[in-house]
């Protein structure tokens, strides 16, 4: 059973400079996250602990090619207030028609998140006045939701260790159907604020999380795990950077045993990374406020990323009255099952739970075990697979093209390949080396045609780092990289890289470094067997990476018994 709350993991936390300022120079302290969930750093004293308390409420833009209440279209950096409705600018008169992409979508992401959908929901206003909310009001759920009680699992790292794989459960509250806003562009040097409505009536899905989390690297795991399942559900394209995927924090501490503190609510958090340091930071800096005879301020603030702290925005003391109430213009969404689906109906008029339950794909948690199970490769390594945008179609593209087996082809794919994207910024679906050439490569070296990887598993320890990055292996990944259009074994006929076939050769490249080392070879003679690794060493360094490491070894275990 998946446990809620840190199992042993270490997450690093910045702390706040003199005077109240941000200090992102160095961390304070290292918050412990014990295995009943809380974050225990001791207190000034060195005897009180402290438990932290992480909860989220993500908003989704669903993917849909129109907005929650009305037929605008929903597009991306259009011109500003070049995708406004009547409704949408809430002109008189104008009424809300229900988007049914919308709420199949949130439907089918309950589903997935193991909520119960009611069958009958309903639509409510949310007063408040900024200027980029035209009618005054929000259409929300905040009474009946579409769905409630669900779950989330999702899985981190403890002790920053792949091989160590820890899996917790967040409960999921609700999940309801709401309009976005519109956007404030601020315009300090003219000092005016202008409003662009594109975005105001774009369908969200706000996912309600309980405090079931204690840490930054817990808050950003289940983030990224939510992210995989949106994407892969096709209900949200999450993606962060175009604000599709928008994250608040509420965060408190306290001493365990005792009621939950005062909390704070860091708002519209766009990054995954940064909703990490925002949650640590928090919580080092509640943490410090109480151990100096201060209070902590029920307050929403904001995350600047330059700085890396949180800084205030509004307080919460005087609770704001959203004055809820029912939306007159929408009746209540009446959703149906298999058993409830009344004979004769219309299809189209009608969601059916059951059907697009039916329709579910296999969430990121099944993918991964699916990879395991069928290539054998480790946990973990599935693990980046899924997590990493388009890295598992690459991978199994390169495993139905080439020989090799699976379990080596991940060394390549993770070890070479992802290093190389990760290092430009690119995904695998960017990548100037297709899953083609790649396997074309590894095929070259399975079939002894350049350097064999067989060093890996055939020669002792120390000769790893000659495994993946041989001389030749490495000029061909390396031309392949700069996308000039040639195959792999083009670049191994141009290079001369093909491995040395010739035996008699070989015999007198080894012949040569024996005759060189006369100490290394009395050692070994002594019974220091494992000098034989430097004269492999030597004689790859005189052929260019070009040898068989395993027939060197043979050739020169055959000349020093001689």
């Amino acid at each position: 059973m998946a446990a809620r709350g840190c199992g042993g993991v270490w997450c690093r936390v910045l702390q706040r400079g003199p005077g109240g300022s941000c200090s992102a120079s160095r961390p304070r302290r290292a918050v412990a996250c014990n295995a009943r969930g809380g974050a225990v750093p001791l207190g000034q004293s060195g005897l009180a602990p402290w438990a932290a308390v992480v909860g989220l409420e993500i908003h989704a833009q669903i993917t849909s090619n129109s907005k929650l209440f009305s037929g605008s279209q929903v597009q991306f950096a259009a011109p500003p207030n070049s995708l406004v409705s009547f409704f949408d600018a809430s002109l008189p008169g104008t009424l809300p028609v229900l988007n049914r992409r919308c709420v199949e979508a949130t439907v089918m992401t309950g589903l997935a998140l193991n909520c119960t959908i009611n069958k009958k929901s309903l639509f409510d206003r949310k007063h408040y006045f900024y200027a980029d909310l035209p009618a005054g009001y929000q259409i929300t759920q905040q009474r009946v939701p579409i769905a409630v009680n669900g779950s989330l699992s999702y899985s981190l790292c403890k002790d920053n260790k792949m091989s160590q794989m820890v899996t917790k459960t967040v409960r999921i509250k609700q999940i309801q159907l709401e309009q976005d806003s519109g956007k404030s562009l601020h315009d300090d040097a003219r000092s005016q604020t202008l409003i662009d409505l594109n975005r105001a009536g774009v369908g969200l899905m706000e996912v309600v999380m309980e405090p079931d989390m204690c840490c930054g690297e817990e808050a950003a795991a289940a983030v990224r795990e939510l992210q995989l399942i949106l994407q892969t559900l096709g209900s949200s394209q999450a993606i962060m950077a175009e604000g599709q995927l928008r994250v608040d924090a509420n965060i408190s501490v306290h001493h365990p045993g005792e009621p939950y503190g005062v909390r704070t609510e860091v708002k519209n958090i766009n990054s995954i990374r940064f909703l990490a340091k925002a949650v640590d930071y928090e919580i080092q800096r509640q943490i410090k406020e109480l151990e100096n005879g201060g209070t902590v301020l029920n307050e929403t603030r904001a995350f600047d990323s330059k700085l890396g702290c949180t800084v205030p925005m509004r307080d919460k003391e005087g609770k704001q009255d959203y004055r809820f109430m029912p939306e007159p213009n929408l009746p209540p969404l009446i959703l149906y099952d298999a058993k409830s689906l009344p004979a004769n109906v219309n299809h189209q008029q009608v969601v059916n739970i059951d059907w697009i339950h039916e329709r579910l794909p296999d969430l990121p948690s099944v993918k991964r075990a699916k990879l395991v199970e069928l290539y054998g490769i480790l946990p973990e390594h599935s693990f980046t697979l899924v997590n990493e945008d388009g890295l598992m179609d690459f991978f199994e593209d390169v495993v139905k093209q080439t020989q090799m087996k699976p379990k080596k082809v991940i060394g390549w794919i993770l070890s070479d390949l992802l290093s190389h994207l990760k290092q430009h910024s690119l995904t695998a679906k960017e990548s100037p080396i297709s899953s083609f050439l790649l396997a074309d490569l590894l095929n070259l070296l399975e079939n002894g045609d350049i350097s064999s990887s067989a060093a890996k598993q055939g020669i002792t320890a120390i000769h790893l780092k000659f495994s993946m990055w041989d001389s030749s292996s490495f000029q061909v990944f390396e031309e392949l990289w700069k996308g000039e259009g040639k195959t792999p074994l083009e670049i191994v006929k141009e290079k001369q890289l093909e491995l040395i076939q010739d035996q008699e050769e070989l015999e007198q490249i080894c012949q040569a470094v024996i005759d060189e080392r006369e100490k290394e070879v009395m050692a070994i003679k002594g019974g220091n067997e494992k000098v034989i690794n430097k004269l492999i060493g030597l004689v790859r360094k005189a052929t260019r990476g070009r040898a068989n490491p395993l027939l060197v070894k043979q050739i020169l275990e055959k000349k020093l018994s001689e």
